[in-house]
Formats: structure tokens, C-alpha cells, sequence
């Protein structure tokens, strides 16, 4: 089967199968959160990106095998709903941008800082710190030596646009820079774009309507 990255609340996961990595795609609660298993190929150790809601349904994905750690994107409260059930169900790792941990109400173990990797098995990510959405939402890169990169980015871009920024002009000024600089100026075309909601794009397909996101405000 293609990965087409279109899941929905209530439907089955996607999986995108590559070389070295598998990532796991599925929808979960009332806000259609996307959650993200990704599962190291040579090692079967495995990470969860955002347990957002529905912990039966993350627990389920996540099988016995159990996940070594979970990474938060940030600190909205749709994003670690089900954080708690998950981590005392599989005692992993706890990672989040270090100026969103304190709004999170299960402990990081781990702040995250940009640049730093966070390794699955033998797969490395690079986080990078992208301010606006939330003081430290963070998105995780995977630079594929066998591919194209591919990034999580939560709730920081999305296809049609950056996170919500409340109408905040630094705000937003400050997401759309971060946004450009560490994802559009650093990766190239092919990077594929898994967000925090709703269905992937690629930079490929988003780059051309950065001019007219800047020129909106949002």
C-alpha cells in the first residue's frame, strides 16, 4: 500500500515504510490530532511523537515491544492527553522544547534545546526550536542518507500555512522566521511535512505561497 498520510478519528493508521525508519501515522481525539510511532528498522526500538489523545488507541500501535520515549511537540493541551497513560504504561523517556516543559503536566525528562538529536534506535533526529505557536514548540527533522528528509513539525506548519499565532504580529513574525530559516532555507523540496493535524504536505508544495503568507499576516 502507498502512504498517503490521510488519516482520520476513529479510522486505521498509515504507514510510511522507509530503509531504515517505519513511521506509524494516526488521528486520534476530538481535535484530530495526528500521533506519530516511529520504529527503528535494525533495532525495533520505537518513539511516539505526541500522545495526544486516545491512550488505548496509542498503546495499541505501540504493541509489545513497548517505546523507549515520547517527544511532545509542545504544550498545547491537545498534544498530551494521554501523555500520562502512555508513560506509566511503557516507562519511557519523556522529551519536550525546553521553554514549553514547565506547561506540560507530566515531567520531562529531557528538555530539548535546538539542535539537539534525539536518537531511535540508530536513527537520529535533529530538533529545532521554532518560536510563535508556543515559546517551545519544537520540530524534529530526519535527514534519510537513503532519501529525502522528512520533519514533524506539530503544530508549526501546516499545508496552507504556519500555527496559529493569535492575531500576535511578533508572534507571527517571529514563527514565519523560524518557520523559513531552520525548515525552508535548511531542507530542500522533497523534505516531506508531517504536522500536528490534518493530512502532509510537502516544502515543495509550500514554498511557493511563503510570499503571500508574509503579505496575510497569519
Amino acid at each position: 500500500m502507498t502512504y498517503s498520510g490521510e488519516v482520520r478519528v476513529g479510522g486505521p493508521a498509515d504507514v510510511h515504510e522507509l530503509k531504515d525508519l517505519m513511521i506509524t501515522k494516526v488521528a486520534v481525539g476530538p481535535m484530530n490530532n495526528n500521533a506519530y510511532l516511529l520504529r527503528c528498522r535494525a533495532t525495533d526500538e520505537q518513539l511516539l511523537i505526541d500522545a495526544a489523545a486516545e491512550p488505548h488507541t496509542l498503546l495499541t500501535m505501540i504493541g509489545e515491544d513497548g517505546i523507549a520515549s515520547v517527544v511532545t511537540t509542545h504544550q498545547h493541551g491537545d498534544h498530551w492527553q494521554a501523555l500520562g497513560e502512555v508513560v506509566a504504561a511503557t516507562g519511557a523517556r519523556t522529551y519536550a522544547g525546553r521553554e514549553d516543559a514547565s506547561g506540560i503536566p507530566v515531567a520531562t525528562d529531557v528538555p530539548v534545546d535546538d539542535g539537539d538529536v534525539i536518537r531511535v534506535g540508530q536513527v537520529e533526529l535533529t530538533a529545532r526550536h521554532l518560536v510563535g505557536h508556543t515559546p517551545g514548540s519544537i520540530a524534529l527533522i530526519y535527514d534519510d542518507p537513503h532519501g529525502h528528509p522528512h520533519v514533524f513539525t506539530g503544530d508549526c506548519l501546516f499545508p496552507g500555512g504556519v500555527g496559529n499565532t493569535h492575531q500576535d504580529p511578533e508572534a507571527f513574525a517571529g514563527l514565519i522566521h523560524d518557520v523559513e530559516t531552520k525548515i525552508f532555507d535548511a531542507l530542500p523540496d522533497e523534505t516531506w511535512v508531517y504536522p500536528g493535524h490534518g493530512d502532509d504536505t510537502s516544502l515543495g508544495a509550500e514554498r511557493p505561497h511563503l510570499p503571500e503568507w508574509h503579505a496575510r499576516g497569519w
